[in-house]
């Protein structure tokens, strides 16, 4: 962001020859004054505008203002181009570098912003010539004076010489003693006592051009270039003072746009310090102790934190990080401590640790003599990439000290680095550990731990608007919790903490590698606490213990292991294309992760649901928001809790409990979410694609279905009784492949029917957390009233009800297993889904197997599907010819990690599980090199 390269501002970056030419020249020379300093070049900005009003020496001329192109770059050129606005001068155009990485340069954002007219030029020349097109382009803007503020590149003079008016420049040393490139280097390299910087005229010849103005500063015997720009020619002026009468969410931006380049500052004791790493912060006012900032209309707070600051509108933003002038870096929450703490008296461990830390610091910093205790790394010459370094070499000896690259900078002395180091070594200045707010229950022979809020940027907070909801025990309509109600306000902050943990936290840094040793532990913890979570998935959703504790959380374990091990396999290609002669090209593919990703899971199988989707979209390199069903929320409160002991970072995983119309409509219409996740009814799946739709997102669906289960004569019978019941009455039929409608030969139907009420009578019905269950109640109380109401229908609609239909007479949600026989194509209950605990049975003739087969296809699903026999020909005949995602063979249910889960038609699109899932969530980059 300072000027760099030739001179580092146009100076040497012009052409040089071409004809001398007249132009309106001021008839003063402003002399070096002073020392300058920040005030001067504070006022310098100021005087600009000014040179340009001498520039025409008519009132009508000012009156009109000028018609100005800048060209250049960075935080300084966009200074300028603010100054000159706001002094009304028209920029009629604004000439910069392209974008890098994507990322716009600062002048180019302030350009683009205000409507200006932006050029993005790699080059002006080509084999030492103007570029006419360039040129041209250039001309098209009707300039009467160029600004050159801070430029890079080499500007032809025919660009130069074209305003009527000509081009100003700025240069960072005291004409005429430096010229052309690296100027500022020159003027330690010759040992000058003085710098500064010049304001001149564009002529012919290099940097020789009329003095508009001039200011110096002093040289101290061991200034660096850095320090030059530091203390004078990149001031605090240039600094991002920080405007206090805004709300908390402008601060925050305030702040985070200006981190680290060139900083977001503000008056404290009377010194400038600069503020690093904002977060909005949402909750209660935290204790503290109160700071005066000037400017700020209410005290900041030092808390164990950070610093806290407020906006006019209340809410507040926490401030990680401190630097003074001297350039000394602090936790901020160490504001009033930063000079308290005693010198630790070093073990003889400790010593050999600092000896050998002396020793790497050598190594790097070759140019000094001797490391002392006062020697500061950066003064000594290190740069961020001898930051690294440093680390790596300590990490390499001694593995049990974790640093980071901040703890450097807060740290850059000698003395006070072995310090810090120290102390993270004997394990304090440990980070505070997650605040949670449980709900606490003794049930299942353990005391269970739930969060009720909503988790979001690493954080178990209240809804914005303070709403709750309960969530309750379908075992017996009690109350588990009452838990937050997720606003629209809450969907807006989880979504700007998943997108700037993807952009611009240690998530998107993070190599493959590590991503998926975050994973695995992750499902280590999630194994570790297995009962609790098959306890809480019991109790909110009514699954039997047993089975909660093999599939919903066993699976979630397996899931979260399998994807684990992707993480550094996903791989592009290289692709053989026409080569453009007598070049050579090389074409290759880059997967690359999609974003924020949004995931709305159902409520059957809570973890299990959360498992499938957010473990591909986090080892694709996603990050997400997910919510849950609003009926039963708590383990993936749980798993969140679990994420932050597992060590992801803030902002990677969000979770957001509340109502689907409101949470799930405003992820699925959000403008920067860029892929949804859902699971859920068909209607609901086409209500997002159509919100989805707002900013083009991918999508996944994996929606109703109406499985058939077709059982031939041949079968072995007692096998297909007790997987066809299994696949009708597994998680009391909550289950999106369940075989919606059985297709029993006729000449064995009789005889099925009877061994399956034979065995519902053996069926145990009762408390889910009870080892010998078989069989626990619905979901939620309007489901179960609606599987009477289907029960209703088939009956009058003249379906057999051989068994249940009704609901059982105790406490809670529990529906008999029930039987309908005789259904007909047409009736309701051969064609919906009833999503619950009902077998609907319908004869085929015997052999007629294209008949049963289109039979089974005249759906709109396409789900899951399933075949009894013992021919493997006809077997496989039938898998071929069924219309759906999946196709079980004389089994049910049979779903595994590796294999890809996904429906056709109406059943949705795109997979979940398998390499097949990674693709959802990655996008494909196709790269063209010529060589």
């Amino acid at each position: 962001m300072r000027w760099r390269g030739a001179s580092g501002i146009g100076a040497g970056c012009i052409r040089r020859g071409g004809p001398p030419r007249p132009r309106c020249r001021l008839g003063f020379r402003r002399a070096a004054e002073g020392a300058g300093g920040p005030a001067a070049f504070r006022k310098m900005l100021r005087t600009t505008p000014r040179l340009l009003r001498t520039i025409c020496t008519t009132a009508a001329a000012y009156q009109h203002k000028l018609k100005l192109a800048l060209i250049g770059q960075s935080i300084f050129g966009q200074e300028v181009y603010n100054k000159l606005r706001k002094e009304g001068h028209k920029v009629v155009g604004v000439f910069t570098v392209p974008d890098k990485n994507g990322q716009a340069d600062p002048l180019a954002l302030a350009a683009e912003k205000d409507g200006t007219p932006v050029f993005k030029f790699p080059r002006w020349r080509a084999k030492g010539k103007p570029i006419q097109e360039v040129v041209a382009a250039y001309k098209s803007v009707g300039a009467e004076l160029n600004v050159l503020p801070f430029c890079t590149q080499f500007i032809p003079m025919d660009v130069i010489d074209c305003p009527k008016h000509g081009s100003i420049i700025y240069h960072p040393s005291i004409l005429p003693r430096h010229r052309g490139a690296s100027a500022i280097n020159w003027t330690l390299i010759q040992g000058d006592k003085k710098a500064g910087f010049t304001i001149f005229w564009a002529d012919d010849g290099l940097d020789t051009g009329p003095i508009l103005l001039q200011r110096e500063c002093d040289v101290g015997q061991n200034d660096t270039v850095d320090d030059l720009y530091n203390r004078f020619l990149f001031p605090e002026g240039i600094k991002a003072m920080i405007s206090w009468d805004q709300p908390a969410a402008a601060l925050h931006n305030w702040i985070r746009g200006h981190d680290k380049v060139p900083g977001a500052w503000a008056t404290i004791d009377g010194q400038v310090v600069t503020f690093y790493g904002s977060s909005l912060l949402d909750a209660s006012v935290p204790a503290g102790q109160e700071l005066a900032i000037k400017g700020a209309s209410r005290p900041g707070l030092v808390t164990k934190n950070g610093l806290v600051v407020f906006g006019n509108d209340g809410k507040m933003v926490l401030v990680r990080n401190l630097q003074f002038e001297d350039g000394k870096m602090i936790p901020a929450s160490k504001y009033f401590s930063a000079d308290e703490k005693t010198a630790l008296e070093l073990t003889e461990e400790e010593k050999k640790i600092a000896e050998d830390i002396r020793a790497i610091w050598k190594g790097i910093l070759s140019n000094v003599a001797v490391i002392e205790d006062s020697t500061d790394f950066f003064k000594s010459g290190a740069s961020s990439m001898h930051v690294v370094r440093m680390l790596e070499e300590i990490k390499q000896k001694y593995s049990g000290l974790q640093l980071q690259n901040e703890d450097v900078y807060m740290a850059t002395k000698f003395a006070d680095f072995i310090q810090m180091a120290v102390r993270k070594f004997r394990g304090e200045d440990k980070e505070e550990d997650l605040v949670i707010d449980y709900v606490s229950k003794n049930v299942n022979n353990m005391t269970v731990n739930m969060p009720y809020q909503c988790f979001i940027n690493g954080q178990f907070i209240n809804a914005d608007d303070g709403k709750t909801y309960d969530t309750i025990n379908p075992a017996d309509g009690s109350i588990i919790a009452s838990v937050s109600s997720a606003s629209l306000a809450d969907v807006d902050k989880a979504v700007a903490a998943a997108k700037e943990a993807f952009e611009n936290g240690e998530w998107g840094r993070m190599n493959a590698r590590e991503r998926g040793r975050l994973m695995y532990r992750l499902a280590d913890l999630m194994e570790e606490h297995q009962e609790e979570l098959a306890t809480i998935e019991s109790i909110d959703s009514g699954a039997v213990y047993t089975l909660a504790l093999k599939t919903h959380v066993g699976m979630s374990v397996q899931t979260f292991r399998y994807f684990a091990g992707w993480c550094d396999k996903i791989q592009g290609a290289t692709i053989p294309i026409n080569q453009a002669r007598p070049n050579h090209n090389l074409t290759f593919t880059k997967k690359e992760p999609i974003g924020v990703c949004a995931i709305v899971i159902p409520w059957n199988y809570p973890l299990m649901m959360l498992a499938w989707k957010s473990a591909a979209c986090l080892a694709a390199g996603n990050t997400l928001v997910l919510k849950p069903a609003q009926v039963t929320p708590l383990t993936s409160l749980k798993f969140a809790e679990l994420s932050a002991k597992a060590g992801f970072p803030k902002g990677v995983i969000n979770i957001l409990p509340g109502s689907g119309g409101l949470v799930g409509q405003h992820l699925s219409e959000h403008p920067d979410v860029r892929k949804v996740g859902f699971t859920g009814s068909t209607p609901t799946g086409k209500q997002i694609m159509k919100s989805a739709a707002t900013n083009l997102k991918k999508v996944s669906l994996e929606l109703g279905g109406k499985s058939p289960l077709i059982i031939f004569s041949d079968c072995e019978l007692d096998r297909a009784v007790k997987m066809g019941m299994g696949a009708v009455y597994f998680n009391k039929g909550e289950n999106c492949i369940a075989a919606g409608r059985l297709f029993v030969e006729e000449s064995i139907h009789d005889e099925f029917v009877r061994k399956v009420v034979e065995e519902i009578k053996k069926m145990k019905i009762g408390d889910p957390l009870d080892r010998s269950t078989d069989h626990g109640p619905q979901n939620h109380k309007a489901h179960l009233e609606k599987l009477l109401q289907y029960c209703e229908t088939g009956v009058k609609e003249g379906a057999t009800l051989v068994y249940g239909g009704r609901q059982v007479r105790r406490p809670g949600f529990f529906m008999e297993p029930t039987v309908f026989t005789d259904v007909e194509d047409h009736m309701y209950i051969a064609q919906e889904e009833s999503f619950g605990p009902v077998m609907v049975i319908s004869k085929f003739k015997n052999g007629d197997v294209d008949g049963v087969l289109r039979r089974a296809n005249t759906t709109e699903y396409g789900l899951a599907s399933g075949v009894f026999t013992k021919d493997i020909s006809k077997a496989l005949y039938i898998s071929e010819k069924l219309e759906a995602g999946t196709v079980f063979i004389n089994t049910y249910n049979k779903t595994d990690v590796a294999a890809p889960f996904g429906g056709f038609k109406q059943s949705g699109f795109g997979k979940d599980l398998g390499e097949e899932a990674l693709h959802e969530y990655l996008r494909t980059k196709a790269i063209t090199v010529e060589y």
